[in-house]
């Protein structure tokens, strides 16, 4: 009986440290799990331990993080390639069609038929449209494919959507619209890149111009939240959701308004770690970015 009980005991102290190692591999397993599922390292799953089932574990995840790696790698080389062909596709398109529109703007100065004129204008305002779509499409590309060259700086965002909003004010004032306008007198300071917040406030701007149905609403609250806010009856709630995403287009009656100017605000703000959304209320569009 005495030699059953000795038995016993010296089983259950290996049994112990059989699981104390098996818990010691697998948070090493996970551990190290967590580090190469990154994806930007080549390295492999170790494990110290001897247990068979736990080697067979890493094993296999081993083989489906290199199945991932290789898919990780053909997406980045991919989608390099898509948008290296997409900004030559673009430059090689900006040339004839700014060729065609100069051509246009000579044929306008000769005498013609009014109907003939007519069709003329149809066709250059159209070219005008493709060379406008083409530009951004180019600018686009070109941003989304560079990484970021310039340093953040101590910016003053009160006094960018000012000057950006002085910049528009002819263009609202031509259609009819008077901001309404609420900006802090907190100073709102904040580390960020210069020209993107430039370029954040006047693509949204010019975003309100296509979509506005005659009023505009702007704001900058002290917790340095900036919403812009019109009416427009032509969006709704499934539109909302896809106005930042690349090419999507709004078909109206009064523009045909592409979304490459917001797909670059979301580019920029994901890059500054600006918290940014949409969303359409009581018949108004709606757009936030907390800087």
């Amino acid at each position: 009986m005495k030699y059953i009980l000795i038995a016993s005991i010296v089983v259950n102290v290996l049994l112990f440290l059989k699981i104390l190692s098996m818990k010691k591999s697998l948070k090493d397993l996970k551990t190290d799990f967590s580090e190469r599922a990154k994806l930007d390292s080549n390295t492999l799953i170790g494990v110290s331990g001897r247990d068979k089932e736990i080697r067979e574990l890493a094993d296999t995840l081993n083989e489906t993080l290199s199945l991932l790696r290789d898919a990780y790698h053909k997406y980045r080389l991919g989608d390099a390639e898509v948008k290296t062909a997409i900004t030559n596709i673009a430059h090689d398109l900006r040339t004839p069609l700014t060729a065609i529109c100069g051509y246009l703007e000579m044929a306008d100065k000769l005498e013609m038929s009014d109907e003939v004129r007519r069709n003329l204008s149809i066709i250059s305002e159209r070219a005008e449209y493709m060379k406008k779509l083409t530009e951004e499409l180019f600018e686009y590309s070109v941003i989304t494919t560079k990484e970021v060259t310039e340093e953040k700086r101590n910016v003053f965002v009160n006094r960018v959507l000012e000057d950006c909003m002085m910049n528009f004010y002819p263009a609202f004032t031509e259609r009819g619209i008077e901001p309404e306008v609420n900006i802090t007198d907190e100073r709102i300071e904040r580390m960020l890149y210069p020209s993107y917040v430039e370029r954040i406030f006047s693509n949204l701007l010019n975003n309100a111009l296509k979509y506005s149905d005659g009023d505009l609403s702007i704001e900058l609250k002290d917790d340095g939240l900036f919403r812009i806010s019109n009416t427009s009856y032509a969006l709704s709630k499934v539109d909302v959701e896809k106005l930042f995403d690349r090419f999507f287009t709004v078909e109206s009656a009064r523009s045909n308004a592409g979304g490459l100017g917001l797909s670059i605000v979301r580019t920029f703000a994901q890059r500054m770690n600006c918290p940014l959304r949409g969303y359409y209320e009581n018949n108004r569009l709606v757009i936030e970015i907390k800087f």
